[in-house]
């Protein structure tokens, strides 16, 4: 007690220019030891090497292809922005992303996933095949499949068929990215891939990272090389019901702003009183709401409102991606939540739709330690953002 009076009277006898000027000088060498703490600690993620950018699939001999280089929107993108603004124009105005060639792109992140990947795969291709593949095409290109309502495209199948061009309602691809398995998760996806036949087969494409980045880094790989107009990542375990994209593709053409940005996010929210949901632990659980709680407290308010964030089942349209690509940083478990804000602060409309879903065995997340790592994953990128570490420019 003596002591603690003893420390007042000294602070009396300061001056108080001179204290003030000692909290503002502390409050500054916190602040900045904060912020080289942050800047360490917050994750960059390492630039792809060159066999990252190429694919391999099946030609029509049945036989694996060389590898191919991958198309790269993101590349494209990058440079017009760069030649604008050694032009003096920083604006961003005017920039476009690639055509798409196709409709659908299917983004698959996979790290050893050789059991189960199969099943996936069949689901996914079976529904592809069927709304957008090659009959889908003939149908458009006879002028069948097209209707016009009212000025707008007349939705069919759970999604709108413009009636031109052709190729921008039809077509499909999957990108399987083996996150550095170490399993035959490559050799299952090319044996699948051969096992279809001309023409599907062609239509899989396998990437092979050379070092696991993690689920976020492999999805946000797969999505630099899509071709498509719309794009969709999907988990490899198949726990979402494929048949519901055709909701996300019709919730994402429904909410497109004017320069036809649009995300649409399966959500699991209708199922939390299911039985599923239920005979889970008591800890997973826990886990569950407190993770929910911290997203609540810590993202931003349209972030905050999303009844389920980490769905692995979500849509974006290619204008979008410009927005929210190029700035990814996170690659663990956390990503989905990131994509979700760089959509939020670019005012890109996002819509969480009901999907099907149940609980696949075989899971690699450890729900004590990674539900620890998301949370501290989650902070660190909210405070990235907010402090500059991480910037759009």
């Amino acid at each position: 007690m003596d002591c603690l009076r003893q420390t007042v009277n000294v602070v009396q006898t300061v001056p108080v220019p001179l204290l003030l000027l000692f909290i503002a000088s502390t409050a500054v060498g916190v602040a900045v030891l904060f912020y080289l703490a942050l800047f360490i600690a917050a994750p960059t993620p390492r630039s792809p090497t060159r066999t990252e950018r190429t694919f391999r699939h099946i030609e029509k001999d049945g036989k694996i292809s060389t590898a191919k280089q991958l198309p790269c929107w993101q590349d494209t993108y990058i440079a017009q922005r760069q030649a604008a603004q050694r032009k003096g124009d920083f604006s961003n105005k005017g920039l476009e992303v690639e055509n798409a060639e196709i409709f659908m792109s299917l983004v698959v992140p996979a790290y050893n996933e050789e059991d189960r990947l199969g099943l996936m795969l069949t689901e996914a291709v079976e529904y592809l095949e069927k709304e957008y593949g090659s009959t889908k095409a003939s149908n458009t290109q006879n002028g069948s499949a097209s209707k016009v309502m009212n000025g707008k495209a007349g939705a069919a199948n759970g999604y709108i068929l413009h009636p031109s061009p052709p190729q921008s309602s039809t077509g499909w691809e999957i990108l399987i990215i083996s996150d550095g398995s170490t399993d035959k998760t490559l050799e299952t996806a090319l044996k699948f891939a051969r096992n279809l036949g001309d023409p599907a087969s062609g239509s899989i494409r396998v990437v092979a990272l050379t070092a696991n980045r993690g689920k976020g880094g492999a999805v946000t790989h797969g999505m630099r090389h899509v071709r498509g107009k719309y794009t969709v990542f999907a988990d490899a375990d198949g726990a979402s019901k494929f048949a519901d994209l055709g909701k996300l593709v019709q919730a994402c053409q429904e909410i497109e702003d004017a320069e036809k940005r649009g995300v649409a996010i399966g959500s699991r929210a209708h199922l939390v009183g299911s039985e599923a949901v239920v005979k889970r632990s008591f800890l997973r659980n826990l886990l569950m709401h407190s993770f929910h709680l911290l997203l609540r407290i810590l993202t931003p308010p349209a972030t905050a409102s999303i009844r389920d964030t980490q769905c692995g089942f979500k849509l974006f349209s290619r204008a979008s991606l410009p927005y929210i690509i190029p700035y990814m940083h996170s690659e663990g478990w956390i990503f989905d939540v990131e994509m979700l804000m760089l959509a939020e602060s670019a005012h890109i409309p996002v819509a969480e739709v009901p999907v099907g879903w149940k609980e696949v065995k075989g899971s690699k997340l450890n729900v004590v330690w990674d539900s620890l790592g998301m949370a501290w994953g989650l902070a660190v990128l909210r405070a990235a953002w907010g402090v500059g570490v991480y910037r759009r420019n």
